[in-house]
């Protein structure tokens, strides 16, 4: 399924990946991309790179989502990050909406109405409902992830189950990043 080729002559790399899921289930796409992981994203990759490709893996294995992406906080905001999907918004107060609720309680919120979330904030009006994954290093938060869907009642346990140990994941990578500036 997943392929990496090495372009001598330009010293490029590239990473030919067939995300070909069909007739699987959300939690057997979501296992196979677990276990290969280290392969899509490793340790020498920028970590940038990394987290842009992430966000197309996960659009493209999932058609339920209309816009996934990364918020990383700068004081008492989050600022956006790597993302695919429509023009979002840029800054979003710690507490503030769904990613701002996540990322004050440092746990994962799963939105089956967005229109019924107090204060949710409504970077497109398609949106119905989300989850969002807090990126926190030994206590410490460093973002969230945040994927939307234009269906009701999109995300569940499993998605919850499987996000968060990406995430884990990710987790150094972007602390190692975030360290660096």
């Amino acid at each position: 399924m997943f392929l990496e080729k090495q372009n001598p002559a330009e010293e490029s790399k590239m990473l030919e990946i067939n995300l070909n899921f069909e007739n699987l289930n959300e939690e057997q796409i979501y296992a196979d991309l677990l276990v290969n992981l280290g392969t899509l994203f490793p340790d020498s990759d920028f970590v940038i790179s990394v987290l842009s490709n992430f966000t197309a893996m996960l659009k493209q294995s999932f058609g339920k989502i209309s816009w996934v992406g990364f918020y990383f906080v700068n004081q008492d905001y989050l600022h956006l990050g790597p993302f695919q999907g429509k023009i979002a918004c840029t800054q979003i107060k710690i507490g503030s909406g769904v990613c701002g609720t996540s990322a004050q309680e440092k746990k994962t919120v799963i939105v089956e109405n967005a229109n019924k979330f107090p204060g949710h904030i409504a970077c497109d009006s398609d949106s119905k409902s989300e989850i969002v994954v807090p990126i926190v290093h030994e206590g410490l938060l460093l973002g969230v992830l945040d994927i939307d869907s234009y269906r009701y009642s999109a995300f569940g346990e499993t998605d919850k189950k499987y996000l968060e140990k990406m995430i884990a994941f990710l987790t150094p990578k972007i602390n190692r990043s975030l360290k660096l500036n």
